[in-house]
């Protein structure tokens, strides 16, 4: 348990210091954050456990056609076909298990009590985002239309994240541990991004619902896998006749984008705006982690002051800066040599002083 260095202002400060302290926390507001972010992310993850049964729970075709199914609008259309049915089940299995790993690696009494449970764990995520991120890869074609905006922003988040895994795994070899906390940091709140889409995405499609005048291309054969039969397709999009009589296999239609109407009007809606929300929360998201670890410098340095030591006991090259750390591409640490001249003649000068004093 954390020991505070001072007095509590008051008593609820003091009633929370027992709550986080024991966590492993020692400032207020990294608890909050953790609270807010990693509460967060266990709840959206928990709510999406019943999903690991793909084909019973999140893509089952009920009989009626307009009931909704817990996938969005027209996903399953894909889904089930392989090979994004594997893509789909890949995805799901490895990324909602380590999503409930992650959130404990970054409580502080764990990483301080139990570290092999800490390493042993982190290996497991690594392992299991890679995994994750392969099954998103497959199924990005056809997820919400599958157009390049959507395909461009899910293959960004897979870079993103895998990168930044990767920096964290690379780092924390090198006893970097403050570089090791920042990319690790970085690779969450990035994945934490697909929360804020829905946010984004659900206010985007009621938005161009209420303009009105939005309409996506879709394919008939979606389409009438949506509404359920041939009968249903051709009274509300007659055009679709040439689709059913077998002469245009891959006709589409123009489908208005509107969240109350049926559910090919509700997958087009989705679909034209997943893309834009997916960039947005990237961008919210990114630019929210790199404002975070620049205003906690002292924790930064903090740790920092910790990888010198372990790497100074572990004999490595350049201690507290063994790891990939901004000094070997950037001017950090490094006076020019101007400077430098001018740094040296004041200190002879500034000697010579003393001497005569």
């Amino acid at each position: 348990m954390v020991q505070p260095t001072r007095p509590p202002a008051n008593e609820l400060v003091r009633r929370l210091r027992l709550v986080y302290n024991l966590a492993g926390f020692s400032k207020g507001y990294n608890f909050a954050l953790w609270v807010v972010l990693g509460g967060t992310l266990l709840g959206f993850t928990l709510a999406r456990l019943p999903y690991l049964d793909f084909y019973g729970i999140f893509c089952r075709r009920d009989a009626d056609p307009s009931a909704t199914l817990n996938a969005a609008p027209g996903e399953c259309f894909y889904l089930l076909q392989a090979p994004n049915n594997i893509g789909m089940i890949l995805h799901l299995g490895s990324i909602l298990p380590t999503a409930l790993l992650a959130v404990f690696q970054f409580v502080p009494a764990i990483r301080h009590r139990a570290l092999l449970v800490h390493r042993v764990n982190g290996y497991i995520v690594v392992l299991l985002s890679v995994v994750s991120v392969a099954g998103a890869l497959m199924i990005a074609r056809h997820s919400f239309g599958g157009g390049l905006d959507v395909q461009s922003s899910i293959g960004f988040l897979a870079i993103i994240f895998l990168g930044a895994n990767f920096m964290a795994y690379v780092n924390i070899k090198r006893l970097q541990v403050e570089e090791h906390r920042a990319w690790m940091m970085r690779a969450w709140v990035y994945a934490g991004s697909v929360i804020t889409t829905r946010f984004i995405l659900f206010s985007g499609a009621a938005a161009i619902t209420r303009i009105g005048g939005f309409f996506l291309s879709l394919p008939c054969a979606k389409v009438a896998w949506l509404l359920g039969n041939q009968e249903n397709t051709l009274s509300v999009y007659p055009d679709c006749g040439a689709y059913f009589d077998g002469s245009d296999a891959h006709k589409n239609i123009a489908v208005l984008g509107s969240i109350h109407g049926n559910l090919a009007e509700r997958a087009s809606a989705l679909d034209m705006t997943f893309g834009t929300a997916h960039w947005l929360a990237l961008l919210v998201h990114v630019m929210a982690v790199e404002i975070y670890l620049h205003l906690t410098p002292a924790e930064h340095e903090r740790l920092r002051g910790v990888s010198y030591q372990r790497q100074l006991e572990a004999g490595m090259r350049n201690p507290g800066r063994a790891g990939w750390t901004a000094h070997r591409l950037s001017d950090v640490g490094k006076e020019p040599k101007a400077d430098r001249a001018y740094s040296s003649t004041k200190e002879d000068d500034m000697s010579s002083q003393l001497g005569h004093e």
